[in-house]
């Protein structure tokens, strides 16, 4: 997940407007997280529909007022605007700890082709070994909101270790009851393995 915006620049959505370019500073913000990739443009009435309805859910899982340890999720918005007037305009209504390509990087083009995003707003939900486990999102989340990470964290098997006791250590194998659900929403590893088994 930190490859992908290596050597790149993310701006974080606070009054600062703080760039991260450091390999440590990415790595420290991306690195074992689920990373959301939000494709947007003002232009679109149904972008600015869903905006309320993402900061409400990443603010349930990253604001200290809302939760006391804020969860392993990192939210970069990647602007599809045709100005960057359009773009300033879409941000000052997000969440402030959001992170965003400036409009000259050429990059959000290419993360656009990357992900086959063919139309507005767009969710990727990325594992962080940097594999898709949702090409798009957004539905998810007006369904269900909050409960879609914890499928995320389950299918991604991202360990919190601030919620674990020590003893839970010896078994990081546990499913809940929602296991044969999320594993056929999102394919997991041990489900593409035995895949290319049984074609042998």
């Amino acid at each position: 997940m930190v490859d992908l915006f290596l050597n790149r620049v993310l701006v974080e959505n606070n009054w600062d407007q703080d760039e991260l370019n450091t390999e440590r500073e990415i790595s420290g913000i991306l690195e074992n997280r689920i990373v959301l990739l939000l494709f947007a443009s003002a232009e679109c009435d149904r972008c600015w529909e869903f905006v309320p309805v993402l900061n409400d859910f990443f603010k349930r899982l990253k604001d200290p007022a809302y939760i006391e340890y804020p969860r392993l999720l990192a939210l970069i918005h990647v602007s599809l605007d045709q100005s960057e007037e359009q773009q300033r305009k879409f941000l000052k209504e997000m969440h402030k700890k959001v992170l965003f390509l400036a409009f000259e990087d050429p990059y959000r083009k290419e993360l656009q082709a990357m992900f086959k995003v063919k139309e507005v707003p767009t969710l990727v939900v990325l594992r962080p070994d940097g594999s898709v486990l949702s090409p798009n999102a957004v539905q998810d989340i007006c369904r269900s909101g909050c409960r879609c990470f914890r499928d995320w964290q389950e299918s991604s098997e991202l360990i919190e270790r601030s919620f674990m006791l020590n003893e839970e250590f010896d078994n990081l194998n546990m499913r809940t009851a929602s296991d044969p659900v999320r594993r056929l929403k999102y394919k997991t590893e041990d489900d593409k393995r035995k895949k290319r088994w049984w074609r042998l």
